[in-house]
């Protein structure tokens, strides 16, 4: 088992009065590794100025830990099916909206992976394979309900 850790701080400006709901939603992420990450609320969902539109918000990084995921496992598999691997990228998009139990959420997740291989290229199935493969064993994609699909053309 590993257990994973990361500060999350804010502080409210002396001169804000915070309970008319008029504060910065900017904060900070300080992961175990001393990265920082500038984050916000989403201006979609807080808008300016009391979001930052230059942070990263909780729903932009939860796509991209997904799609992190599913990349890191697929490295993984085709390092393993000896098929050298020399360039992945994906244009990740999520989909917030209501439910079925009528909650706001992230209800889908398409990754747009695209591979690019030196030496042998798998052919479409073994590279669907693959990719179905790396959700399977995706430690996050096993650790939500949101729907993650994967294109690949």
């Amino acid at each position: 088992m590993s257990q994973y850790q990361a500060t999350v701080l804010w502080q409210r400006p002396p001169d804000i009065a915070f309970t008319d709901g008029r504060y910065s939603r900017a904060h900070l992420w300080r992961f175990d590794g001393g990265v920082e990450v500038p984050a916000s609320a989403s201006p979609h969902i807080v808008p300016l100025p009391f979001s930052d539109p230059g942070a990263v918000d909780p729903e932009e990084a939860y796509i991209a830990a997904l799609s992190s995921c599913h990349m890191l496992t697929f490295l993984s598999i085709a390092a393993k099916r000896r098929f050298a691997v020399d360039g992945y990228s994906d244009t990740v998009e999520g989909v917030m909206e209501e439910n079925t139990e009528g909650r706001i959420a992230v209800t889908r997740v398409v990754l747009n992976p695209r591979v690019t291989y030196v030496g042998p290229v798998p052919d479409r199935a073994t590279e669907e394979a693959m990719h179905h493969a790396a959700h399977e064993q995706c430690f996050l994609a096993n650790s939500v309900r949101t729907l993650i699909e994967t294109r690949l053309d």
